[in-house]
């Protein structure tokens, strides 16, 4: 929990290409068909709605996916790389898995970070207000824009391409491009991009992500959150997406189930911690409706906010598993108590990195790329075991879980490992 004023230095990622412009939007209209108040309600965009009873979580053996969303999403964000509107081709960008028992990914990505100053960024309030001065996606271009995400309110989900905005009842959701992408298909969801809400995670927000990942229905696509003080650096709602074909580590690590009351979870949520991990962290899985799982989840997410703590969320098998870290990275940068060699590195581990994704800015960095070095970064990010402990304890107070005295002795699992598609070598990635 932090308690002082605390800042670290760090290039700022450019995820608009309207971000340098972070002026207030004159009135009017800003003459640039922007997401604005000025612009949008008289707009029309595409709309994707997905299926209201999707509430219901399926068991993995019974899903029968549709591919239409994934496909519909992707095709959309190739569209916008034939535009142009990317800062770079990340589908040229080398990537590798690294030779060992979690495979971790590297990938080298040297101009990710170029042409742009160190920014200051405080790192010790994880809840901060609204400041429409600064950046928001309210100023991003509709071309950057592949849809609107809305519950179609019946039992099918469906796409409009085209469709008037309506924010008389509510501001609409709308799936947006990263011009700076991690990974092919990296993209943004924005609940209620007119409402400008800060970055906190709650109960309706962090549905609507798992409903996005239902309907994806792709093991190989995976949403991200990052609060502020755990590397977001955008002050305004948001979560990321993006496919990638083979398993994260931490997908692959394994857990143990924390044994809770027979009958005193009603929502169905079961619980692990990650085992032999670099990352301390809890696994919620399962429950008995989608709603279930979102509010056990967005009950811990809100309890870290509200007490200062920082944290990075991996949505992951089609919205079933959800990885929470507290972390405290950027406090141990703050107090200097991150040694140069990681620093020099320029890797911030936000949830990409940490769910064993690691982006490299420097070519002699991703050589030289190892499971030990990798271990050795994301092992700074973890919270020490007294401190996970104590903050696992106030979650499970927060969130209703009562945890039995008498722990589990063989409860590890091996989480099953997605067979990754054939286009994809042993060793390296071949991107679609």
């Amino acid at each position: 929990m932090l308690d002082m004023k605390l800042t670290i230095k760090r290039v700022p990622t450019v995820v608009s290409n309207y971000q340098e412009d972070a002026g207030e939007q004159p009135r009017g209209g800003c003459g640039r068909n922007c997401l604005g108040h000025c612009c949008l309600p008289v707009s029309e965009l595409p709309v994707y709605a997905f299926k209201a009873n999707s509430t219901k979580l399926p068991l993995q053996k019974d899903a029968v996916p549709t591919d239409f969303f994934i496909n519909l999403l992707l095709g959309q964000w190739e569209d916008r790389m034939t535009q142009g509107l990317f800062r770079y081709d990340v589908t040229a960008c080398e990537t590798k898995v690294i030779p060992g028992n979690l495979g971790f990914v590297a990938q080298l990505n040297e101009g990710r970070h170029l042409k742009k100053r160190p920014t200051e960024f405080r790192v010790d309030n994880v809840l901060q207000p609204f400041d429409s001065s600064k950046f928001n996606f309210t100023k991003v271009g509709q071309e950057e824009v592949l849809f609107k995400f809305e519950n179609s309110g019946t039992d099918d989900s469906y796409f409009l391409r085209s469709a008037a905005i309506t924010v008389v009842d509510r501001a609409p959701n709308v799936v947006a491009i990263n011009v700076s992408p991690i990974e092919y298909g990296h993209v943004l969801l924005i609940p209620r991009v007119l409402d400008h809400l800060s970055q906190m995670i709650d109960q309706e927000s962090f549905l609507l992500a798992l409903h996005m990942a239902a309907e994806a229905a792709s093991p190989y696509f995976r949403l991200g959150y990052n609060s502020l003080g755990a590397f977001a650096t955008i002050n305004h709602l948001h979560f990321q997406a993006y496919y990638l074909t083979v398993p994260f580590p931490v997908e692959k690590a394994a857990t143990q189930r924390i044994s809770l009351p027979e009958g005193g979870m009603k929502s169905g949520v079961k619980v692990s911690k990650l085992m032999n991990y670099p990352v301390r962290g809890l696994v919620f899985e399962e429950g008995n409706t989608l709603n279930d799982l979102a509010n056990v989840v967005s009950s811990a997410c809100i309890w870290l906010q509200d007490n200062n703590v920082p944290y990075n969320v991996l949505i992951s098998d089609s919205g079933r598993k959800i990885f929470l870290f507290p972390q405290c990275y950027a406090e141990k940068q703050a107090l200097g108590e991150v040694s140069q060699e990681l620093l020099d590195t320029q890797v911030n581990p936000a949830v990409w990195e940490i769910s064993g994704h690691i982006v490299l800015k420097r070519r002699d960095d991703y050589e030289e790329a190892s499971e030990a070095s990798a271990w050795r970064l994301l092992a700074e990010v973890s919270l020490s075991e007294a401190r996970f402990e104590e903050v696992k304890a106030y979650i499970f107070d927060a969130t209703g879980l009562v945890q039995l005295q008498v722990e589990e002795t063989n409860g590890i699992i091996y989480a099953p490992v997605p067979v990754s598609p054939s286009a994809v070598a042993e060793g390296c990635l071949v991107l679609p």
